[in-house]
């Protein structure tokens, strides 16, 4: 049996926009009181797409920033950082010290960096960037959440009414099951219904199902049995929340989106052949020219970029053929 991938970076960053205040509840209550969640908050995709830069944004997919607002009526920035992958990194730390300070240098706001650590290692818990010479010292420290410890909190997690517990619970899930389909697609079932029977609205049960079924992904023929499983369930209770054709359109969607996804990752890696021959043979690559390749968004020309790229005169050369 073929199994997709597990896509965890789609679902957490979908899931944060939707309830992003019962995120911070969760998983960073101590920030929740300073918020003045009566203003509401925007998401600022665009934003971080200008900090990261696009040809980085790509890789961090789950990563989101948000404007709110404390209740001194300060405006503050929210960066958060999703870290989902299955090994360390050793430059973590470093990497939300340069997206904090370049959130701030460029926009001028104060930015609260936090870390969602997905990963299997219990021992890495990366919290501090620092680094001193002669007399100069710098230090960031922000706070972090381990998906990881909320396992020894499983009830609790059954037990809450906060839709961001489920999430946590499809994370461990999918993880923990991933040598044994048969017993993931068992608990896919389980948080399933417990959609129907905590007292959801109907947008928030579609929200959550496409959530986790996009997360705790199943082979074909596993995927069907689930789903006869899901309309079984609301038919004998006559709750049909998921409609047949709507249950066929998240299926689609999730399809669209992994294609979508492998169309990114192509275009991402061809830009990168394209940078690394430029700084190779020309040192440094200025920013107008790096935005100008993130820009394009044709394969085939990339392609050919990357051919005029090892052979071309000069550095400027190149940017008139741009």
């Amino acid at each position: 049996m073929t199994t997709p991938p597990a896509d965890y970076d789609n679902s957490w960053k979908q899931a944060i926009e939707l309830y992003f205040e019962q995120f911070i509840l969760l998983c960073f209550e101590q920030l929740h009181p300073l918020i003045d969640w009566s203003r509401g908050f925007h998401v600022l995709e665009q934003e971080l797409q200008q900090i990261v830069g696009e040809a980085e944004s790509g890789k961090r997919l789950a990563d989101k920033l948000f404007q709110v607002w404390r209740l001194n009526g300060e405006e503050t920035w929210v960066l958060i950082h999703i870290e989902v992958q299955s090994q360390t990194e050793s430059d973590f730390a470093k990497r939300m010290y340069q997206y904090n300070y370049r959130a701030f240098d460029k926009y001028e706001r104060p930015v609260i960096s936090l870390a969602v650590l997905g990963d299997e290692t219990n021992s890495w818990r990366p919290a501090l960037y620092e680094y001193s010479l002669d007399g100069f010292q710098l230090r960031m420290q922000f706070p972090i959440v381990k998906v990881l410890d909320y396992e020894s909190q499983w009830e609790d997690l059954e037990q809450s009414a906060n839709p961001f517990a489920i999430m946590i619970m499809a994370h461990l899930k999918t993880k923990a099951t991933s040598g044994n389909l048969e017993e993931r697609k068992l608990w896919k079932w389980t948080l399933v219904r417990g959609l129907f029977e905590k007292g959801y609205t109907r947008d928030d049960i579609v929200q959550l199902f496409r959530a986790i079924d996009r997360m705790m992904a199943l082979p074909r023929e596993l995927q069907q049995q689930f789903k006869q499983e899901v309309n079984r369930y609301q038919e004998e209770r006559r709750m049909r929340f998921l409609s047949r054709i709507e249950e066929e359109a998240i299926e689609e969607g999730i399809q669209q989106g992994i294609q979508q996804g492998i169309q990114q990752g192509v275009l991402q890696a061809v830009r990168g052949d394209v940078i690394e021959v430029l700084e190779m043979r020309f040192q440094e690559v200025s920013p107008e020219l790096n935005e100008a390749l993130n820009n394009i968004n044709d394969v085939s020309v990339l392609k050919q970029l990357h051919r005029q790229a090892l052979t071309i005169n000069s550095i400027s050369e190149f940017q008139q053929l741009l």
